[in-house]
């Protein structure tokens, strides 16, 4: 495995999920591409658009973004790896909620996710 993909410098391309934000969705947690630093909704989230982003680009690393995450996945190994630090930020605004965004999360949201 090849860590050489992945670019530190990349910034995080925004606070939510840009895919969730153009048709007013919403996730459960965050999760950004450690190779082109794309933001966007983890698996547990509705419309999953973090494996969405690796299945279009084939860009295999990805970063929690939530605060106080560190780890890296690599879903071409389906494993954890470690990976070296990126730009910042590091995760969504603390003032940002999980789920969220804030006024979009529906009252069931447990019964939606996957």
């Amino acid at each position: 495995m090849s860590l050489d993909e992945i670019d530190p410098t990349a910034p995080p391309s925004g606070e939510g999920c840009a895919d969730c934000d153009e048709v007013g969705g919403w996730w459960v947690h965050l999760r950004r591409c450690a190779v082109c630093g794309q933001v966007r909704c983890c698996d547990t989230s509705p419309a999953q658009h973090a494996s969405a982003h690796f299945r279009s680009t084939g860009h295999r690393y990805v970063r929690s973004f939530e605060p106080g995450e560190d780890w890296f996945w690599d879903y071409l190994s389906h494993d954890y790896v470690d990976g070296p630090p990126l730009a910042p930020p590091a995760s969504r605004p603390l003032t940002q909620p999980s789920p969220g965004p804030a006024g979009r999360v529906p009252a069931e949201w447990r019964q939606l996710i996957h």
